[in-house]
């Protein structure tokens, strides 16, 4: 249920901050606004305001909405509207009505983002875990426990503020193929520089698991075991809460993540693990068994015991100026990130496999409403910036592409034929309903594993 209603109004307010947009700019150019509606199909709701009367509709199918302006190239209009029609004004205001939509959830994901830099929001330390033997960071120097302080990039020098901040800064350097360096700071205090050399990885940069494959990965909780399970293997075994696990079958384990992944691959042969016990070093053998099948059909092992280890957080926040400048800021770099992201999809350099549908937002949207208030604004900030920028691609039936035809006729001085538009609008609508066909492939695949 939180995961519907948090969906729900997150479409609720997106769409309608979007129209808003289109619809404010019409009224202040002296467009007449016939209708404005959140959602398609039968209206639930619907009520006049306004000099002109303008019809405000919630329809039934919540997944878009439009502003219907008084257009000649619909139909019959009024001699007194005709000066008030959309066709009828100048190609800046048409185009000022047309992008006020996708800036408007540009400008709502700015002001969401300052929010939460303003109130602070809590988040992990930037500091990596020991990175695979033979992986760039490994070349480079970069050892478990170090901590980002800050990154210097195309001549510019960055502090890092947490561990989210660090991946858009890193990710960002990466899909330019940049070279990056980057200021550690040891457990002792010590200080050291590391090179990365992102040169030739742009094609692999919106992977999701990009900079984990270059060894670069938050540093994983200490395995301490909160809580066993009664009658579970890790009980039987003589493992108590407190215990931390140091080592799996001779070898030193980083932490949490190590230990997980151990259970994972035993495939239920007994384990032999050692733990730390107040002063005292303790050996357990423990057998894993299986909880559940994943969603791909793989066995889950596990030892029937709770994780209770935490990484360092830090609590990321500005003050009222700051806060606007860091809205604005993330803004304009989540925006060039999607874009890049997008261009790449375009030409073969990243998986399609990147593109989300509604059942992957949905998914989003329960899960951050249940973090709290704080991580819903995140999220609805960052789907605003998708939906602003997905706009704004120069496509059919998109504001972008209308833009596009507004550039072109402000430079050859002549609209492009109507007759025209609409071929163009059909093989938008094609290109649409393929992307959404992609994007809905992977939601499902996403929870009950590829297809094959």
């Amino acid at each position: 249920m939180v995961t519907v209603l948090a969906f729900l109004f997150a479409l609720g307010l997106l769409i309608t901050i979007h129209e808003y947009g289109h619809y404010r700019v019409a009224v202040a150019a002296g467009v007449k606004v016939l209708r404005f509606s959140i959602g398609f199909g039968k209206p639930l709701l619907k009520w006049k305001r306004g000099p002109d009367q303008t019809e405000f509709v919630i329809a039934a199918i919540p997944l878009g909405g439009f502003v219907r302006m008084v257009d000649e190239r619909e139909g019959d209009v009024p001699a007194a509207d005709v000066p008030r029609a959309f066709n009828r004004q100048s190609l800046f205001k048409r185009a000022a009505i047309v992008a006020a939509g996708p800036a408007a959830n540009l400008l709502l994901a700015a002001a969401l983002f300052a929010v939460v830099a303003f109130v602070g929001v809590r988040q992990p330390v930037a500091l990596l875990g020991a990175p695979a033997a033979g992986s760039p960071a490994a070349v480079a120097g970069v050892r478990a426990g170090d901590q980002v302080v800050a990154i210097t990039a195309d001549g510019s020098t960055q502090a890092v503020q947490s561990w989210s901040d660090l991946q858009l800064q890193l990710l960002t350097a990466a899909m330019d193929g940049q070279t990056v360096s980057m200021q550690l700071k040891a457990a002792d205090g010590a200080t050291s520089n590391v090179t990365l050399h992102f040169a030739g990885a742009e094609d692999k940069a919106s992977q999701p698991d990009f900079l984990a494959t270059w060894g670069l990965r938050l540093k994983s909780p200490p395995a301490l075991i909160r809580e066993t399970i009664a009658g579970g293997p890790a009980e039987k075994a003589g493992m108590r809460a407190g215990d931390v696990v140091t080592q799996v079958d001779g070898k030193a384990i980083s932490g949490a993540e190590a230990l997980l992944k151990a259970i994972q691959a035993s495939a239920g042969k007994p384990l032999q693990l050692l733990v730390k016990r107040g002063q005292q070093n303790v050996s357990l053998t423990i057998r894993p068994q299986v909880q559940h099948l994943a969603s791909n059909g793989q066995r889950v092992w596990r030892i029937g015991a709770m994780l209770g280890g935490e990484i360092p957080t830090v609590v990321v926040k500005s003050g009222p100026l700051g806060a606007v400048v860091q809205g604005f800021s993330r803004t304009w770099e989540l925006s060039a990130l999607t874009l890049k992201t997008l261009g790449k999809m375009v030409i073969g350099q990243a998986s399609l496999s990147n593109l989300s549908g509604p059942v992957t937002i949905a998914d989003y949207a329960g899960r951050s409403a249940e973090l709290g208030w704080l991580s819903y604004i995140s999220f609805l900030a960052i789907i605003s910036v998708s939906l602003g920028v997905l706009n704004l691609l120069p496509l059919p039936v998109l504001d972008g592409g209308h833009l596009l035809y507004y550039a072109i006729e402000g430079f050859t001085r002549r609209s492009i034929p109507q007759r025209l538009q609409e071929r163009l609008q059909q093989g938008g609508l094609v290109i649409i309903a393929l992307m959404m066909t992609i994007a809905l492939y992977n939601d499902f695949a996403r929870l009950i594993g590829p297809m094959h």
